[in-house]
């Protein structure tokens, strides 16, 4: 008997409750304005107010002031997204940024702070969402990660630590929480024009028309999302066709 187009269907996105972290710019503020156009609740978190205040008015969206490494904000904030939302069955992890640096210079300090960014607080996130979800019997978490987790890059030891580590653990939760209808993904997009470059200490560079934008992973964020429920893709990776320069 063929399906019904419904059975065709995937997560409709108008039920979708997101918990999107980092929402502020970049691939973040990109994948908050993809899901809200689609009907979609979305929360957005971020550590700046003033930046995190005008991306939520730009959007129309939910926004909540903290700080993926605190575990205390943490907490605050997936009980107030599902307060605010009436629900929560997705949480993106994408705040993160890069430190590098060579190897025999590589200060401590620093480095701690970005892994407590970019491993400590998607777990602690990942293990708040998932109390909710397992409870639910139902949720999806996107981890977005990088070309960097899968590897090696000169100067690259704190950053590639962190993406290598979130995929670790990527793979753990996949393992852990599928017997709860709980689809755990994850997405590594190789070089995405944003301001990334410049925080983790590049430069600016001029827009290059052949490099992927923050537009692309955000349609594989609402694609991986689309698909039935009956599967999931566990991992993505995104590479600019033929980037020049």
């Amino acid at each position: 008997m063929p399906l019904a187009f419904s059975d065709l269907c995937g997560m409709n996105l108008q039920n979708a409750k997101v918990l999107l972290t980092g929402g502020s710019s970049g691939i973040g503020y990109e994948t908050a304005h993809r899901l809200k156009l689609a009907g979609a609740q979305v929360c957005i978190t971020g550590r700046n107010p003033e930046k995190l205040f005008k991306a939520a008015t730009e959007l129309g969206v939910h926004r909540i002031l903290a700080d993926t490494a605190s575990e205390e904000d943490v907490i605050r904030s997936v009980a107030e997204a599902k307060s605010l939302m009436g629900g929560l069955n997705v949480l993106i992890n994408n705040a993160a940024y890069g430190y590098f640096s060579p190897l025999p210079e590589i200060e401590v300090a620093q480095f701690d702070v970005m892994m407590n960014t970019n491993v400590r607080g998607a777990m602690l996130m990942g293990r708040e969402a998932s109390k909710i979800f397992i409870e639910q019997k139902y949720g999806n978490i996107i981890n977005i990660s990088s070309t960097a987790g899968l590897s090696g890059v000169m100067n690259g030891t704190p950053y590639v630590a962190s993406k290598f580590a979130l995929k670790g653990m990527t793979e753990s939760w996949r393992m852990e929480l599928r017997k709860h209808n709980i689809r755990v993904m994850l997405i590594n997009p190789s070089e995405v024009q944003t301001n990334f470059a410049v925080t983790a200490g590049f430069g600016d560079k001029p827009f290059n028309s052949s490099k992927l934008e923050a537009q692309e992973i955000a349609h594989v964020v609402l694609a991986m999302l689309q698909m039935r429920d009956i599967g999931f893709i566990t991992e993505a990776t995104v590479f600019a066709t033929n980037p020049v320069g």
